[in-house]
């Protein structure tokens, strides 16, 4: 019995691995006792890169490539080309309708300029001098003569009137884009006849004037500063308000074309050898103002009416 227990006890030892011999082949290799690398320095490296990805993972060598690549070159630099060509065109084309430079020459407005223009247009009454300062023949921008046109104020008074009008429209419950959309092009319309209008008129008369088309168009859109207070009084006091409102936006903006129109329109040498002699001038001149005068109120109430209810 004890030679059977010793023997047990032998026999329950562990026994050594056997190390797999080289023919035999082996599915997972043992690294636990493999000792990791060192690199030129001395410190201990392991075996997977924890550093970022390389040069060729990030497209470093690509873009490396393309930009120096020839083709590629030649085809940015004719990219570019085109790009300039297409944008003069573009400048060229807007060119011959209508000056750049001219155009900025309306937009040169400040905070100064913008109250004083609207004090004029709401209390013409009280302003006295009304004509416009030249410099070398050059008519002084808006922000260093009052008296100037300006297309800055008629801009702003339009986007103002159309957010007014889709206000009004729903207060009253009855705001649709379709409704608002054609409010905002009936706007537009009948500042594009008026200008029409003018342009015809002056044509046919053979006046002359310094008037050109943005000043025509700045003096129509004028009107859209007493449509604001007519619709605003309309919707704070009712018809009453509105209908006090209208007279006096009416009758301040009348009294503004016709004293800042009759400093501009002048008439032409060619009356004089048509034989119109030289009392028809003052009478072409007076039309022409207080028929454009005239037509304000009407605008006015035209596109004002239909919102304060």
């Amino acid at each position: 019995l004890n030679n059977i227990q010793k023997g047990h006890f032998l026999d329950s030892k562990p026994r050594a691995r056997a190390a797999p011999t080289a023919g035999d082949s082996v599915l997972f290799e043992d690294t636990s006792s493999a000792a990791p690398a060192m690199n030129s320095q001395g410190y201990y490296t392991s075996g997977y890169n924890m550093g970022g990805p390389s040069n060729d993972m990030q497209g470093g060598g690509g873009m490396n490539n393309l930009f120096a690549d020839p083709m590629a070159n030649a085809a940015m630099m004719y990219g570019s080309s085109l790009a300039n060509q297409g944008k003069d065109m573009v400048n060229k084309e807007i060119s011959r309708f209508m000056s750049v430079n001219k155009l900025k020459y309306f937009f040169a407005v400040d905070t100064r300029y913008v109250l004083k223009k609207l004090m004029i247009l709401m209390f013409p009454y009280t302003h006295q001098d009304w004509e416009v300062r030249y410099h070398r023949d050059t008519p002084l921008t808006p922000r260093q003569d009052v008296n100037a046109s300006d297309l800055y104020i008629p801009t702003m008074a339009f986007i103002t009137y159309i957010l007014l009008a889709g206000m009004a429209l729903g207060i009253q419950k009855r705001f649709s884009p379709e409704v608002l959309g054609l409010c905002a092009s009936t706007a537009l319309v009948w500042v594009i006849i008026e200008v029409l209008v003018m342009l015809l008129s002056l044509y046919l008369l053979t006046v002359h004037t310094d008037l050109s088309t943005f000043d025509l168009i700045a003096y129509s859109g004028y009107k859209y500063v007493g449509m604001i207070f007519t619709v605003l009084c309309g919707l704070l006091f009712g018809s009453d308000g509105y209908f006090v409102a209208l007279a006096w936006s009416s009758f301040a903006l009348m009294f503004f074309i016709v004293r800042s129109l009759k400093m501009k329109i002048l008439p032409s040498l060619s009356s004089d050898s048509m034989g119109m002699g030289s009392n028809a001038k003052p009478q072409l001149r007076l039309y022409i103002t207080v028929a454009s005068a005239l037509f304000q109120p009407i605008i006015i109430y035209w596109l004002t009416s239909h919102l304060v209810r």
